[in-house]
């Protein structure tokens, strides 16, 4: 799951029903933040990308305004997380981006630090281009000039209920403001729509990843899920994605130069920085469900009458 930039995961503590799956995976983590961050792989992508598209054609996607990322220089690209692990809004959000860039510009996503304490998962995710959430490795990326793509409602976001699908919750994360306030990069929000309404979850199960020892590792969610084939699931045994219609849209960037590195170390310059995204952000989602009420009958209609549907990134 990709995840916001506010704070290092912790591994210290003790308790939990799986204290020592979390200990073995808290070392694993450690190992891997010494690694170098940056070991982006064009070739890899060109490879995957294939994959990407047929995934994605699953959930008829739909990119608009893509015309407003940036083709070439640093860029903070920041949106609402959706679907869980897996993630359709991601990949056709990171399959437009490098389709407007090209290849060999550097893009990276920041991704949970637990993803890569996954061994063999780690070299495939730096492959292309994630690196592990954080204010230093977001910041050194901007400062090679990269693209980076955070979602800072992280698992809390992507986690949320079913009755919050069509909701933006950042969780009042605000490091990914102080990070583009210090950078003085544009900030492009992308909204995608019809993502979380590929999984129905019950709840984001905060107190059970407590007992199980999870939030030791910063993960404060074990979501308790429905859907085929098992009815009442869990992340253990997770249900198969349901066929919704996702829409992204890319809206204008926010210049926020003017206000200077200085802002990021003023709580009322932060606070309202971050309103005025994730207003505008909310204001996109609830345009685009007025648009289409109903992304999953949409979404399965299509399928059941024309087949998968591939990814068509508009020529800006």
């Amino acid at each position: 799951m990709a995840t916001n930039t506010d704070g290092r995961r912790t591994t210290g503590g003790s308790g939990g029903l799986l204290s020592p799956l979390v200990g073995f995976l808290g070392h694993r983590i450690e190992h891997e933040l010494a690694v170098p961050w940056f070991c982006r792989d064009s070739e890899l992508i060109r490879r995957v990308i294939g994959t990407g598209d047929r995934y994605t054609s699953f959930f008829l996607p739909e990119v608009r305004g893509i015309e407003h990322v940036p083709r070439r220089g640093p860029a903070l690209l920041v949106g609402n997380h959706s679907g869980l692990f897996y993630m359709p809004d991601v990949w056709i959000t990171g399959l437009a981006v490098l389709r407007r860039r090209g290849f060999d510009q550097p893009v990276y996503a920041l991704a949970y630090d637990l993803l890569f304490a996954i061994p063999g998962l780690e070299r495939v995710l730096r492959g292309l281009g994630a690196i592990p959430a954080g204010h230093e490795q977001a910041g050194a990326a901007l400062d090679q000039g990269a693209l980076v793509l955070v979602y800072p409602g992280g698992d809390y976001e992507a986690c949320r209920p079913w009755s919050e699908r069509d909701r933006v919750e950042f969780g009042d994360h605000h490091g990914f403001v102080k990070l583009a306030l210090r950078a003085r990069v544009p900030v492009v929000p992308v909204v995608a729509y019809g993502a979380h309404h590929t999984v129905v979850i019950v709840t984001r199960g905060e107190r059970l990843a407590h007992v199980l020892g999870l939030d030791r590792l910063r993960i404060k969610v074990f979501p308790v899920l429905v859907g085929p084939p098992f009815g009442i699931n869990s992340v253990l045994t997770p249900p198969l994605p349901l066929p919704a219609a996702i829409t992204v849209e890319y809206l204008p960037a926010l210049d926020w130069t003017d206000i200077g590195p200085g802002g990021a170390d003023n709580d009322a310059v932060v606070e309202r920085c971050y309103h005025q995204i994730t207003d505008l952000m909310q204001a996109s989602l609830d345009r685009l469900r007025t648009e289409h009420p109903h992304p999953l009958w949409r979404g399965a209609t299509h399928l059941l009458q024309r087949g998968p549907s591939h990814l068509q990134v508009p020529a800006a």
